[in-house]
């Protein structure tokens, strides 16, 4: 099965009305991890979570610049919170995930799943 006709039939997302907003490697980690958080997904926490979460060097405008393109992309939604003490009475930037990029997140999982699957037997071994 070819992969446009997988993500056509499987998902439903890629419809002919939709325009199909691509992520790269980094956007999809922040997506994820600003839908790991909840609502609790700010500039501050984000970073930390991914250098946690994925042992990489990541600096805070790296992603403020990422969660400003998800947002432009209509993936997430950002709020301000209240003003905290120890921010000096300032307030966060919090953002959630949207059904969008909720959908996205799903797409982009049946896809590497489904190309994981492509992979000969022998590569399989190796990868996992």
């Amino acid at each position: 099965m070819k992969l446009a006709r997988y993500l056509v039939s499987k998902s439903g997302f890629n419809t002919p009305r939709m325009k199909r907003v691509y992520l790269g490697e980094f956007e999809e980690l922040v997506l994820l991890i600003v839908a790991m958080l909840e609502n609790e997904a700010y500039g501050v926490r984000i970073t930390h979570e991914i250098i946690e979460q994925t042992n990489r060097r990541v600096r805070l405008n790296q992603v403020h610049a990422s969660l400003h393109r998800l947002e432009d992309k209509g993936m997430i939604v950002s709020k301000m919170g209240d003003p905290t003490s120890e921010r000096g009475g300032r307030r966060k930037r919090i953002f959630s995930i949207t059904t969008y990029g909720q959908n996205t997140l799903t797409e982009m999982k049946e896809v590497r799943a489904h190309l994981w699957n492509l992979l000969p037997s022998t590569m399989k071994i190796v990868a996992g």
